[in-house]
Formats: structure tokens, C-alpha cells, sequence
């Protein structure tokens, strides 16, 4: 699962639980760039967000970095967008009926809108909604766990998304480039969940999917932090300046499990530095989405690619970003395994069975019977 449940964290706040990033420019209005974060992982159709808690979406300037080690450099210069809710609750502990949500950017202008109202609210060139909706995740997650605990590719030629029909509360900020991003090309972009008050302390932060599950989750193949459970850790961390305490571990685990994932052909796609680290862990550790918001909407095969160009030492084609129909982890998949040199590995699904739209709010109507979560999920 992309992101969910990424860590003990996360198992013990489903609420703060970020599941899933994306960001596109718009399909409906071109010039406009939208973030979409999706937390409570088997969420209710009727859930309501916490109103203990920041959702965050932060953006900072990229330059390329030709060359190097990571992709790109980072600007200091951030944008942000904060949405707080009020109370789900009452005193008595009844569920209020109308919630609202109010996204508030850098500049300290808002945009307040009502919980599952799918119009939003528009105000300073930022449009907000917020609700329940289809969880739009697309992969065979099991078979991803059984790859990692047989050490054999487990994916089948067709599949089914793992317990599809899924739920979850859906942020989606859609802002005026020209009004709200002024001057700016090229982006990454992070989301956060941090609790509310004087002290907002970090809960989960999500940049690409499947880095804290697929490849900071397995602890058997490292043989350096062996019985470290190292996703809280990374969860803590300020996604654009990791600190040095553990930057050791995360990328001893990060050699390990990537080293396992191009093991699983039978042959080394990817060629080790000479102090043995894998060329990806850098990659992997400067986790956030990278978007080009001059290019158009890309429904598919945008995913990484700027990446991948400036890797190659050549221009970037594409938005970038991450859309919500486009199934990325057959691309995930087929690049640790065979760095894109074989066939693709494909985990045997393609797209979701609600498929987002391309208008406002985008991702589908929640499913008003969705499947119970299981008891004991990883």
C-alpha cells in the first residue's frame, strides 16, 4: 500500500495516516497546479478530519543538478498550504454534521470550504476540497510482500487492487501558478501531518509512494540496522534537509533493500559506487514529487520522468508529478528490478475500478459500502 500504515506511527494514528501524494497540473485549467493528499487509510464514506491536526502541503523551487548524486538542488523559498478543520465532535460526542476546512497559504490568505462539499471553496487564486473518496491506489500490494519475503517476483499477468473499493479523506488545494506561484517552474512538493497548537509536532510526511514500505520497511536484508524499525525515524525528518544522525541507517537500508530488488532477475542492473553504495539511494532520499507546472497534464508515463532525464544528462519531457489514474508502481517495479534495461514488471493491475475524472475534485464519489479493514495489516 503506497503509504498506508507506513510505520507503528501511523498504525496507532490512523487519522494522521498520509496514504497517498499526487500532484498534476490541472486537466480543467491549464495554469492551475493540483495537490492532492489522501490520509486515514479504509476511511468511513461518513469520516471527518481531525481537528487536532495541520495537513500541510509544502512546496520549494528546484533547479536541476546534472551530475550529482541527487536530482536536483532545492531552494530555501517555500510555499505553504495548511488545512485545519473544525471539530467532528461535539460536546456529547455526537458527530457534527457540517465540518469546515480552511487552507490557509504562505502569505496568510484563506479559503474556507465545508467538508465533502464537492464545489470547495475559492478565494486568492487557491481552490480547497475536502471529503471522502475513492481510494485511487492501484497495486497488488501482497504480492509485493510475498516478493519480499520469498525473494521471487510473486506478481501474477492480471490481478486486483488489494481490497479495492476503499475509502479514504481526501485533501485536494488547486492554485492559480501565475497568482500563487509566481516565477516558478519547476517544484517539489511534500506532504505533512502535524499535530495543532503551539507545538506542531511532525507525524508522517510523504513524498514518492512505496519508499517507507517497499524499501525502508524490509529489515532483513540489512545487515547493518538488522532489527531497526527506521520509519518513525524518517517520518521526523524535514524532507529537504535530512540530518546527519541517521542518515547512516537510512541509507544502509536503503543499499540493502534496493540491492535486493535488482537481485530478483538473477542479475545486477545497477552498478554498485566504489564505497558500495546502490546509484539510487540518494535518489530515493531526496523524497518528493518534482513537477514542471509549465507542461501540460500528463495522465500517464509523467511519473519520475523528470527524474529519469536529468539522470540520463538529457531535458525533461514531461509535467512530471504523479496523476491520479497513472498506474506507477509497474514503473517502480520494473526500475529497481531491471533499471528499465528488461521487460516491464508488471504487478498484474492497471487502473483503479473508480478512476479519478478530469474536473474538480477529480478523485471518484467515496464507495458508500467499502471493504472493512483487516485485523492485523502490516
Amino acid at each position: 500500500m503506497s503509504d498506508h500504515i507506513s510505520g507503528p506511527r501511523a498504525l496507532a494514528e490512523p487519522i494522521a495516516d498520509i496514504t497517498d501524494l499526487y500532484v498534476f497540473p490541472s486537466p480543467e485549467r491549464p495554469g492551475n497546479l493540483v495537490l492532492v493528499m489522501n490520509t486515514l487509510p479504509f476511511a468511513p464514506a461518513k469520516a471527518r478530519f481531525s481537528d487536532g491536526l495541520i495537513y500541510r502541503f509544502r512546496l520549494r523551487p528546484l533547479s536541476v543538478a546534472f551530475g550529482g548524486p541527487a536530482p536536483f538542488n532545492v531552494s530555501s523559498d517555500e510555499f505553504r498550504f495548511d488545512c485545519v478543520f473544525t471539530a467532528a465532535e461535539d460536546e456529547n460526542g455526537d458527530a457534527v454534521i457540517e465540518q469546515i476546512g480552511e487552507c490557509t497559504t504562505t502569505q496568510g490568505q484563506s479559503v474556507s470550504f465545508k467538508v465533502d462539499d464537492v464545489a470547495g471553496g475559492s478565494a486568492h487564486g487557491v481552490r480547497a476540497f475536502a471529503g471522502a473518496r475513492w481510494d485511487p491506489f492501484i497495486m497488488d500490494a501482497p504480492a509485493a510482500l510475498k516478493t519480499i519475503a520469498t525473494g521471487e517476483l510473486a506478481f501474477r499477468e492480471s490481478s486486483s487492487i488489494y481490497l479495492d473499493g476503499k475509502n479514504v479523506l481526501s485533501i485536494v488545494v488547486e492554485v492559480d501558478c501565475a497568482e500563487v506561484l509566481e516565477g516558478v517552474e519547476l517544484v517539489a512538493v511534500v506532504a505533512t501531518t502535524l499535530t495543532r497548537g503551539r507545538h506542531n509536532v511532525p507525524i508522517e510526511r510523504v513524498g514518492r509512494p512505496e519508499v517507507k514500505n517497499l524499501l525502508l520497511a524490509p529489515k532483513q536484508f540489512d545487515q547493518v540496522n538488522r532489527d531497526l524499525e527506521i520509519r518513525d525515524l524518517y517520518n521526523n525528518e524535514d524532507a529537504f534537509h535530512l540530518a546527519e544522525t541517521y542518515l547512516g541507517a537510512y541509507r544502509a537500508r536503503l543499499d540493502a533493500n534496493l540491492g535486493f530488488w535488482d537481485s530478483l532477475d538473477g542479475k545486477t542492473d545497477w552498478a554498485l559506487a566504489a564505497d558500495g553504495s546502490h546509484p539510487l539511494t540518494a535518489v530515493v532520499l531526496a523524497d518528493y514529487l518534482s513537477v514542471d507546472v509549465t507542461k501540460p497534464y500528463a495522465e500517464r508515463g509523467s511519473y519520475f520522468e523528470i527524474e529519469q532525464a536529468v539522470l540520463a544528462g538529457k531535458a525533461h519531457e514531461t509535467c512530471g508529478g504523479r496523476a491520479l489514474n497513472d498506474d506507477v508502481m509497474d514503473l517502480v517495479f520494473t526500475m529497481l528490478v531491471n533499471a528499465g534495461n528488461g521487460p516491464t514488471i508488471t504487478d498484474g493491475v492497471e487502473q483503479s475500478s473508480a478512476p479519478a475524472g478530469t474536473s474538480f475534485p477529480y478523485l471518484s464519489n467515496p464507495n458508500p459500502h467499502p471493504p472493512k479493514a483487516p485485523e492485523h495489516h502490516h
